[in-house]
C-alpha cells in the first residue's frame, strides 16, 4: 500500500479541518521520521506547476489548500455560485439548520450522514445562514442559524411559519433515508 497516497486521501477527506502530525502518524502507523518523509514527498509533488493544490500547515494542522496564484479563477467560481440555484444537498443542509438552529456543522453532518462543509460555506456566501456564536460543545464550534434573507427567499414572516414536521421513531435495524424519514411535513 502506498502510504503517500493514503496520506493524500486522508487530507482530502478531512478538508478544512486538517490533521495534526500526531494524528497522521497514528492513522498511518508510522514514526515521526517516516511521517516527515511522506509529508515532504507529497508536498514536493504538489509544488509542481501543473498541480492546483498544495499542502499548508495552518493552525497546527496539515491541510490541502488551493494555490494562491490561481486565486482569480476561484473568485470567478464563487461569483458564478452566488447566482446559481441551490442543489438538493444544499437545500437539505438549509432545512436542517432552519429546523434545528442554533446547530453546529458537525451536528448537521451527523444528521445528513455526510460532510456539509461546502454547503454551509455556500449558504453563508448566499447569506441564507449566519454564524450565531460559539456552541458550548467541546472545542466550542461555531453554531449556525437562518437569516432574514432566508425568510424573504422562502416567503416567511418568521421562523415559526416553517411547515410543522413530525419526527418519527426509527428502529435501529431499519434502513431508511435519514432526511426523508426524520423530517416529514405534517
Amino acid at each position: 500500500m502506498d502510504k503517500k497516497a493514503v496520506l493524500e486521501g486522508l487530507l482530502f477527506v478531512v478538508g478544512e479541518e486538517g490533521l495534526t502530525a500526531a494524528e497522521i502518524q497514528n492513522l498511518l502507523e508510522v514514526s515521526e521520521y517516516e511521517f516527515q518523509k511522506l509529508i515532504s514527498a507529497l508536498d514536493e509533488d504538489y509544488r509542481r506547476k501543473d498541480r492546483g493544490i498544495q499542502i499548508a500547515f495552518l493552525g497546527n494542522c496539515y491541510k490541502l489548500v488551493t494555490k494562491q496564484e490561481h486565486k482569480e479563477y476561484y473568485q470567478k467560481m464563487v461569483k458564478i455560485e452566488e447566482n446559481s440555484t441551490l442543489s438538493g444537498a444544499a437545500l437539505e443542509t438549509l432545512a436542517i439548520i432552519a429546523y434545528n438552529q442554533p446547530i453546529t456543522r458537525v451536528e448537521v453532518d451527523e444528521i445528513r450522514g455526510v460532510s456539509s462543509v461546502h454547503h454551509v460555506r455556500k449558504l453563508l456566501l448566499k447569506n441564507l445562514i449566519r454564524e450565531m456564536g460559539k456552541s458550548d460543545l467541546p472545542g466550542r464550534p461555531m453554531s449556525y442559524g437562518v437569516t432574514d434573507e432566508f425568510l424573504d427567499y422562502f416567503g416567511l414572516s418568521s421562523i415559526e411559519d416553517l411547515p410543522k414536521i413530525k419526527i418519527e421513531d426509527i428502529s435501529e435495524n431499519e434502513q431508511v433515508d435519514l432526511f426523508e424519514s426524520k423530517y416529514k411535513e405534517q
